[in-house]
């Protein structure tokens, strides 16, 4: 097993990831009759997909000898109703300075669009990628 979930009641679940014991709380959105007071189970689609992103990113600047440290990324979730659904995620990153050259640029670019969380949201899931260098 990857994780253990325990239902704590008021839309709120305890995530334990097994291997390391850190824990993760989840509410039900405001707009879903819930307090919104951690992420919503959507919010960590989202964030999973950025945060996904900058790991396979950062695996292969480790190999290209470059660094990526201090980048930031900003995440949008855009729901859809009937169902309801994420039917968007936009992902801007925020790359620090730094003397990227063009081909470290498209590199990271192509990463960024074929990390696995990305392989793995529903074709139909728009995502939206984008950097400022």
């Amino acid at each position: 097993m990857t994780a253990s979930i325990l239902y704590e009641g008021n839309l709120r679940t305890r995530c334990t990831h097994l291997q390391s014991g850190t824990e993760i709380l989840t509410d039900a959105p405001t707009d879903n009759h819930g307090k919104g007071e951690a992420f919503s189970p959507t919010d960590l689609v989202a964030t999973a997909l950025g945060t996904c992103i900058l790991t396979t990113m950062a695996i292969k600047c480790r190999d290209m000898g470059i660094s990526i440290d201090g980048t930031k990324v900003g995440v949008t979730k855009v729901m859809a109703s009937d169902p309801r659904r994420i039917s968007q995620i936009d992902v801007l990153l925020h790359m620090p300075k730094n003397n990227y050259t063009d081909k470290d640029k498209k590199i990271l670019e192509r990463i960024a669009h074929a990390c696995p969380v990305a392989a793995s949201l529903h074709p139909d899931l728009v995502q939206n990628v984008s950097f400022v260098w």
